[in-house]
């Protein structure tokens, strides 16, 4: 059987359907890779994107849908609700079929030193591809947000793993790693309150 990984990017667009869309058709006219899901919330301004197929060919797709996004998506200008320290906030990938967490670990972080070097961009490595203890953790990498990250930049202990320390106003920096699967759901409540919906959040994690 073939070698199979999922890929999850989320981008900071969800308002935008010409955006989202050019972004996605990366994915689609990406050979030997299949696009499961684009799914953008409104209040979040974000998309999650969802494909798998064979590992190279997943990271070849990643890294032209991560180029497209920075082209259309302008940070700057950027509100929504959900945390973000990017045009392409987080692109995880996931072993799904005859691969180790290890060797996907691995091409996450060939990913994330082509995006680097190539598109010239800060890029953090998390979960199982990250470098270090401490950035296994995307809460601390996302810590201080995209208004956040100018700051975060110039501190030695947050120096991008891969790409210059320095900031971009339009892309700012993303996250890439690897990660186990990923069960997420959405539920509406009866309320404005941002605080009960992190209650009720943090009773059902």
């Amino acid at each position: 059987m073939d070698e199979i990984i999922e890929c999850v990017p989320n981008i900071s667009e969800g308002k935008d359907p010409a955006i989202i869309n050019s972004i996605a058709g990366e994915i689609k006219k990406a050979e030997g890779v299949k696009l499961l899901d684009v799914d953008s919330n409104i209040s979040a301004n974000r998309t999650v994107i969802t494909f798998a197929g064979n590992p190279a060919k997943v990271v070849m797709a990643a890294f032209s849908m991560i180029k497209k996004a920075l082209e259309l998506i302008d940070m700057s200008t950027h509100k929504g609700v959900h945390p973000r320290i990017g045009t392409v906030d987080v692109c995880p990938l996931v072993p799904l079929r005859d691969i180790s967490m290890k060797e996907t670990a691995e091409y996450a972080r060939q990913l994330a030193r082509k995006v680097a070097e190539e598109l010239g961009i800060a890029v953090y490595c998390y979960g199982y591809a990250a470098y270090s203890e401490k950035r296994k953790n995307l809460v601390l990498i996302r810590s201080g947000q995209y208004e956040g990250l100018k700051k975060k930049l110039s501190v030695p202990e947050w120096k991008p793993d891969f790409g210059p320390a320095r900031f971009n106003p339009k892309s700012g920096a993303t996250a890439i790693g690897a990660r186990n699967i990923m069960v997420a759901y959405n539920i509406n409540l009866d309320s404005k309150s941002v605080e009960t919906a992190k209650i009720v959040a943090s009773h059902i994690r």
